[in-house]
């Protein structure tokens, strides 16, 4: 099941990469526009070239759906990719040659457009590269924990007491059935809420003896860098 979440993300990764739901379907290489007007809230600039694989895979997209067209997505990229793997260095030659010609053009555009910006445009360009950066750490983190296997995290009370109501709850949206059920939640009394709180002490005493096994597990098998508290202590250990 994790194999095939990866393959689907992969496959949307691609997706949104080359551009597969546009009409273009012949690669080749474009100029790309040096941005004239900035802002520190939206800096735009030269778009790094496509690499050799994901141009192959633009220009194979059309004709591998119009051949199959009842394949999924993530299926239409499997074939593409069996398909590149086949190629010979020689047929690998001209992708590869014009993502080397992009990277020359991206190189001097990028260099042209690096120094129009100013010293504050250059620091909110470097402040939302690290947010990015970190955001993408944070979900690859996310993703290889929830492939180790790591326990999910116990219920509160009001998350108990939703997921009982979220069906009959008023509202069209799950914004609207939110605000309904923490309404209801208000109504209740101490004694109506015991139940839930009893429930979510159940869950939180679940999660705690769950994460004990997992993170001996994990030492087991040689990852104590994912334990909790484990990657701090090590940094400051490695301090002294």
């Amino acid at each position: 099941m994790g194999s095939l979440n990866l393959i689907s993300f992969g496959a949307n990764i691609v997706a949104k990469s080359v551009g597969l739901f546009s009409s273009a379907s012949i690669v080749r290489c474009t100029s790309v526009p040096v941005c004239k007007c900035f802002s520190t809230t939206s800096i735009q600039g030269p778009k790094r070239p496509m690499t050799a694989y994901l141009r192959f895979v633009k220009q194979q997209h059309p004709l591998v759906t119009r051949q199959n067209p009842d394949l999924k997505v993530v299926e239409v990229i499997r074939k593409i990719a069996q398909q590149w793997r086949v190629l010979t260095p020689e047929q690998k030659l001209p992708f590869e040659e014009a993502t080397r010609a992009a990277l020359v053009q991206y190189k001097t555009e990028k260099a042209k457009y690096q120094s129009q910006l100013t010293p504050a445009q250059s620091a909110a360009l470097k402040e939302e590269r690290r947010q990015k950066l970190a955001k993408r750490a944070a979900i690859r983190r996310k993703r290889e924990l929830t492939l180790l296997g790591k326990p999910k995290r116990f219920r509160s009370p009001f998350n108990i007491f939703m997921s009982e109501h979220y069906d009959e709850a008023s509202g069209t949206t799950m914004p609207k059935k939110m605000i309904f059920l923490m309404e209801e939640w208000k109504k209740l009394n101490l004694s109506q809420k015991k139940v839930y709180i009893q429930l979510s002490e159940d869950d939180r005493i679940r999660y705690k003896n769950e994460m004990k096994s997992w993170e001996e597990h994990m030492i087991e098998i040689g990852r104590e860098d994912v334990i909790r508290g484990r990657k701090a202590t090590s940094k400051k250990t490695a301090s002294y």
